[in-house]
């Protein structure tokens, strides 16, 4: 797999030794269980698979390089690059300025841009209608565009299955910067819905077979579907692709209610399902696919609570979150200052969008075991600062130093 240069400050020596030794002995990826880092009194799990993904470390490499190679010119994030404050916050610090907020929300307008600008497109992409926008400036959205190649393989599908002429619906979250893109692209091909979760799916199945009315469809999906929607006849012919941080396991149930409901609406056979259904597991992060299985193998351990770093407007670090929250106390956090001491913690509640402070967090009980994973944007120097932090407040038997050496 290519390479990236990411910055030494995102990088960790710990997670590093530990992701180099477990690749090693699990070159084939079976192998789902978490590592501990035994410090006697505090034992750490950590996921097998977690931080950095492919498609970030290519969007941070393309990034701090546009900044080196354009020294002197204006330099533009259409948007959030990846969903870190940290990485975010470095950019802006070398000048970079966002055009966007997460949500679409103009910060510069386009009117003010040059050709002579430079403006990055994130790892979650954009509308062709920015896409033409910025074109037409003058500016080459091809030549720093990071759109993670995950989210085109997405792009690719939805396409393919276009011109077979099947509906696209995308599993997502509808204000989400990357499913605005895939919704765009999808629907510049072919009609186009967006369902936010299994009950928004369950609501779009009752057009299928007719038990709601026609006419109920746009106010019920205001604001997810395409532009000349014809719900009497563009439902008769679906696939189903995803919002690539979505929870894998969602999608899939999503996938194969709505198969059901074809095959049961018109009478289908195995070999007759594809006239009505189109097969798209292969548009699955392998990513978010890793990680959210990883979760689930690091809850095959018995602990007392588990802590996941991330940014707070990450959807993939949500959705480990919502993983480990439905087995343990779990704390989602950002950076490891919000370990206030051995007994607060700051957290992030992400179902009421706001930080909550939880006191006497740390059991009082030898040894503790605490899992931690994170999210596919979140740096692993974060994550070993949160170990580090946790060491403080126990008489531990061995150093981070020491457990390093015993991955090399």
């Amino acid at each position: 797999m290519k390479q990236f240069n990411v910055p030494i400050i995102y990088r960790s020596p710990l997670i590093a030794a530990i992701k180099n030794k477990r690749k090693q002995e699990d070159k084939m990826k079976k192998d789902f269980s978490p590592t501990l880092l035994d410090f006697g009194p505090l034992q750490i799990y950590l996921a097998r698979h977690f931080g950095f993904c492919y498609g970030v470390e290519n969007a941070i490499d393309i990034a701090f390089r546009t900044v080196e190679e354009n020294p002197g010119k204006r330099i533009f994030l259409l948007s959030e690059m990846i969903h870190n404050p940290q990485v975010n916050a470095d950019l802006l610090e070398r000048g970079v300025q966002f055009l966007q907020d997460t949500y679409g929300k103009q910060l510069v307008p386009f009117e003010t841009l040059t050709k002579d600008d430079v403006v990055i497109i994130p790892a979650f992409g954009t509308t062709l209608a920015i896409e033409e926008k910025l074109n037409k400036i003058g500016i080459p959205t091809e030549k720093y565009n990071t759109t993670c190649p995950f989210v085109e393989k997405v792009w690719n599908r939805s396409e393919q299955i276009a011109q077979k002429n099947y509906t696209v619906v995308v599993h997502g979250k509808p204000t989400h910067e990357e499913t605005r893109a895939t919704f765009s692209h999808a629907a510049s091909h072919t009609p186009t819905v967006v369902v936010n979760d299994m009950n928004e799916a369950i609501e779009l199945s009752k057009f299928i077979t007719g038990e709601k009315k026609a006419n109920e469809f746009y106010s019920t999906f205001n604001g997810k579907y395409s532009e000349g929607f014809d719900v009497t006849k563009d439902l008769q012919r679906i696939g189903v692709v995803n919002q690539t941080t979505m929870l894998a396991s969602d999608t899939q149930a999503i996938a194969d209610f709505l198969k059901q409901v074809m095959i049961k609406t018109y009478s289908l056979t195995t070999a007759s399902i594809e006239e009505r259904f189109a097969d798209t597991r292969d548009t699955l992060c392998y990513a978010t696919n890793d990680n959210q299985t990883a979760v689930y193998g690091l809850l095959q351990t018995e602990a007392d609570l588990a802590i996941v770093v991330g940014g707070y407007n990450s959807s993939n670090t949500s959705h480990l979150v919502e993983l480990c929250e439905d087995k343990l106390p779990t704390y989602f956090i950002n950076t490891a200052d919000k370990i206030i001491s051995d007994s607060t913690i700051v957290h992030y509640n992400y179902h009421t969008k706001e930080e909550l402070t939880t006191t006497d967090f740390l059991p009082k009980k030898d040894p503790v075991k605490i899992l931690i994973t994170s999210g596919a944007s979140c740096p692993d120097a974060l994550v070993e600062g949160v170990i580090e932090k946790l060491t403080t407040y126990f008489k531990t038997t061995k150093q981070i130093e020491a457990i390093t050496e015993s991955f090399s």
